[in-house]
């Protein structure tokens, strides 16, 4: 299937690692003009450089921003219109929060959080709508977690504003379809990246068993009986914003291998 991107002008944010390269490895493979951020420049140049490998499609470059810094956002999405003029698909991304309960976390913590996974989502909209309305087209997809759908445990502040970029994007679909801007949210589950390393491994700890034992216990409570790996994540990211999506907006998808059983 031709997915229709051929030429189309991508960013894609927090892409130097993870799902996030994943996501702009396919836009790329797919002909897609596409300008990955994330805060340092040495990841994001080892990242242009690891995409090229598996492109013959070199029209991939790279502009340092911190999602959580209102003027990097602005920066970024006017190096997006300068180098390819236009602005067809916006992915948003960030890491995530720390994992923690309630009581692990002061004022500070939950603003940062808040600027992180929700406001930095809310800037980046803000920023290509102006270009996306000219044109009268648009794609729009936030990355969030399969907490979206059942929250987690120790993920208190992930739980939270992920929610809240459903709500932004259920809200924006019924705004922005009068210009054909559609706008999707999608949750990965368990799939195998740093970030996912990382939850296990805290997880490990706190319950005084190894990194494998807790792996070994969540692939057994996912019907497909493994990890994802990010390739697999990406492709549904991508069809989402594609020319073959033309009337799904306002929805939340999670590639979770059917780990979530709740509705």
């Amino acid at each position: 299937m031709d997915l229709g991107l051929k030429g189309k002008s991508v960013i894609v944010m927090a892409a130097s690692k993870g799902l996030g390269k994943a996501t702009a490895l396919q836009f790329t493979q797919e002909g897609a003009h596409v300008i990955i951020s994330s805060r340092h420049e040495s990841d994001l140049k080892a990242a242009v450089s690891e995409i090229q490998k598996f492109t013959s499609n070199n029209h991939v470059s790279y502009k340092t921003c911190d999602v959580t810094n209102s003027a990097d956002i602005k920066e970024l999405v006017q190096f997006a219109i300068e180098s390819n003029g236009k602005i067809d698909v916006l992915v948003n991304n960030a890491g995530g929060p720390p994992a923690g309960g309630f009581e692990h976390f002061d004022d500070e913590a939950w603003q940062n959080a808040f600027e992180l996974n929700l406001l930095s989502y809310i800037r980046a909209i803000r920023e290509v709508l102006p270009y996306m309305k000219q044109q009268r087209s648009g794609h729009i997809i936030n990355f969030t977690s399969s907490s979206i759908k059942q929250t987690l445990d120790n993920l208190i502040l992930s739980n939270t504003f992920r929610a809240g970029v459903v709500g932004l994007a259920k809200s924006l679909s019924q705004e922005l379809a009068q210009d054909n801007i559609l706008i999707n949210t999608i949750g990965p589950g368990r799939i195998a990246t740093e970030r996912v390393e990382h939850l296990d491994t805290v997880r490990a700890e706190q319950l005084g068993v190894t990194y494998d034992e807790v792996k070994s216990s969540t692939e057994k409570s996912i019907p497909i009986g493994r990890y994802g790996n990010p390739e697999e994540f990406a492709k549904q990211a991508v069809f989402l914003c594609s020319a073959a999506n033309t009337y799904v907006t306002g929805q939340t998808l999670l590639v979770d291998g059917g780990l979530v059983k709740a509705l």
